[in-house]
């Protein structure tokens, strides 16, 4: 029901400070570590999740993980492994559900399901724990196993950190939190992304974090233009055009050939990915990505480039030229989302519909998860090379993809869904349109934004300055400190001096 996830020391805080544009935030961090570590050194941090792979809290937690041990204090992660495979599928629709997605309804029997899988993992975690411990569970997967351990044990300090949302109520919003309510009230304290995502119930017991990237991680990390090809090369992105250093990864990347095949990424054609503009979204195969109506809309750039106006000859061999890279994790291998092969085999179908000339022009390129560091370094690569780096979401709880591209000084597009609009400011920093569904409004946007390179670069510098001043993980790690700092002698967590006041 439990596996304990080992996480390597990593890179120090020492070599994030030799980078002269974080050495400042690394100080400001062990300032006030060295002032707030101590009232915790008896304790032992739990952070506990429900995949160690894929998505954004597995991504954040490692680093994040890393770096408090650094700091000083004591921190284990936990992923549950529940055995009943309808588990997940029952908290990937209640997922969906707090987007405002699905049929609003949620039977008796998916109810006990949750509690008694929640028993389940609450016993097994339960003999690892001391009395005054720190248990912080992402998201609503293991919610009712930290909510039953506080029942157990009072003294037990509980956090949830909930990293999805809806910023309004809806029927589908409604039914989610009923079944979460019971549970999620039971903590000491709930963490969210934004305000407008707390629910009214936990109004008064709630702060806000926003997530943060770790600028220096194999995904985010600076590369060189040797070290970029060599990751194309080695990870079939690219063909070799002369002798690489390194060995190909384990596996390379896989593309989906027009039999409606997945092969070798360079087993046919090239992408073109260091040669042709590139307009890219990498995210997990989740319908709420928006994956078909971006498909939809670059069809419809494609055919329609002939016809549009006020192109000079280079805009419109950047039309001509331009291509699709849509890449997710291989979805074998995301053991939460149960709907992610079904996802991404509607988004073959629809490729394979497509004129055979248009099928040139796309690339759904699946990402091996075997070394999440090779795959890491994929996605960094694929970042690197975009023109334009999209998250066309129709819902979305923050969306690390657009902040990791922003902090490369790419152009971003993204749509209106929430979480992209607490980063993106249109105009300023990349843009954001209305229409997530609307494949002609992803077209236009998408040729405006091609033709225009001077605001591309200047929506790029913008966008890397703001990651730099809210979305890294040292200012985030600030805030855990403090939340985190107030859970001491076996007390109820108080409420921290930025947590939200009732009422709000």
């Amino acid at each position: 029901m439990l596996e304990a996830v080992e996480v390597e020391p990593g890179r120090t805080l020492d070599d994030y400070a030799s980078y002269a544009h974080l050495a400042f935030a690394v100080q400001d961090l062990r300032a006030e570590a060295s002032t707030l570590v101590p009232a915790m050194a008896k304790r032992r941090v739990w952070m506990v999740s429900s995949t160690s792979r894929g998505g954004g809290v597995a991504e954040m937690l490692p680093r994040k993980v890393a770096l408090l041990r650094e700091l000083g204090l004591s921190v284990e992660w936990i992923v549950i492994t529940p055995e009943e495979p309808e588990f997940f599928a029952l908290t990937k629709k209640i997922h969906n559900l707090i987007h405002g997605s699905g049929v609003a309804l949620l039977t008796a029997g998916e109810h006990a399901l949750y509690e008694s899988v929640s028993q389940r993992i609450a016993d097994a975690l339960a003999p690892r724990l001391g009395e005054d411990d720190v248990v912080v569970v992402h998201d609503p997967q293991p919610a009712g196993m930290g909510a039953i351990l506080e029942r157990r044990m009072p003294s037990l300090v509980t956090v949830w950190r909930c990293h999805i949302g809806h910023e309004v109520t809806t029927p589908e919003t409604e039914v989610a939190w009923q079944l979460l309510e019971p549970y999620v009230t039971t903590y000491d304290h709930a963490v969210f992304s934004a305000t407008q995502y707390i629910p009214p119930f936990l109004a008064g017991k709630s702060s806000v974090i926003t997530p943060a990237i770790d600028p220096l991680t194999p995904k985010n990390r600076p590369l060189s233009a040797h070290h970029l090809a060599g990751i194309l090369c080695n990870s079939a992105l690219m063909r070799e055009h002369g002798p690489v250093l390194r060995a190909p990864f384990a596996q390379p990347a896989q593309r989906l050939r027009r039999d409606g095949v997945f092969v070798r990424a360079d087993d046919e054609e090239e992408i073109g990915i260091l040669f042709r503009p590139i307009v890219t979204q990498i995210s997990r195969w989740d319908r709420l990505k928006g994956w078909a109506p971006l498909l939809d809309g670059f069809a419809l750039l494609k055919r329609h480039r002939h016809r549009i106006r006020g192109l000079d000859a280079l805009g419109r061999r950047r039309l001509e030229l331009v291509r699709l890279v849509l890449a997710g994790p291989d979805p074998a291998s995301i053991q939460d989302d149960p709907e992610a092969t079904e996802v991404l085999d509607e988004l073959t179908n629809r490729y394979l519909a497509l004129e055979p000339e248009l099928q040139a022009d796309v690339a759904i390129i699946s990402l091996p998860m075997a070394s999440s560091y090779e795959n890491a370094l994929m996605v960094n690569a694929l970042q690197h090379c975009a023109t334009i780096v999209v998250q066309n979401s129709l819902r979305e709880g923050f969306g690390l993809t657009v902040t990791e591209a922003m902090y490369k000084r790419n152009a971003v597009l993204g749509s209106n869904a929430f979480g992209l609009r607490q980063q993106i400011r249109d105009q300023l920093d990349g843009r954001l349109h209305p229409a997530p569904e609307d494949p002609r409004v992803i077209a236009e946007v998408l040729i405006e934004m091609l033709g225009d390179a001077r605001a591309r670069d200047r929506w790029a510098r913008s966008a890397q300055r703001r990651v730099h001043e809210e979305f890294l993980i040292f200012g985030q790690l600030r805030k855990w400190l403090r939340l985190l700092a107030r859970a001491k002698g076996g007390t109820v967590l108080q409420r921290p001096p930025d947590a939200l006041p009732p009422g709000v």
